[in-house]
C-alpha cells in the first residue's frame, strides 16, 4: 500500500514547472481594460 505521508516528504516539484510559473507571472498581458483605454488615447490625439 502508498504510504500517502512518506511519498509527499519525498516530493520535489519539477523545475520546468517553476520556471512556467515564473514566466506566467513575469508576462504582462493586456486585459480588454487595457486595450479599450489605448484606443480611447488614440482617438483624443487624433481629435486634437
Amino acid at each position: 500500500m502508498i504510504q500517502f505521508e512518506e511519498e509527499i516528504k519525498k516530493f520535489k516539484p519539477c523545475l520546468e514547472i517553476e520556471d512556467a510559473e515564473q514566466a506566467i507571472y513575469d508576462y504582462n498581458s493586456k486585459d480588454i481594460s487595457d486595450i479599450l483605454t489605448e484606443i480611447l488615447k488614440e482617438i483624443k490625439n487624433e481629435k486634437k
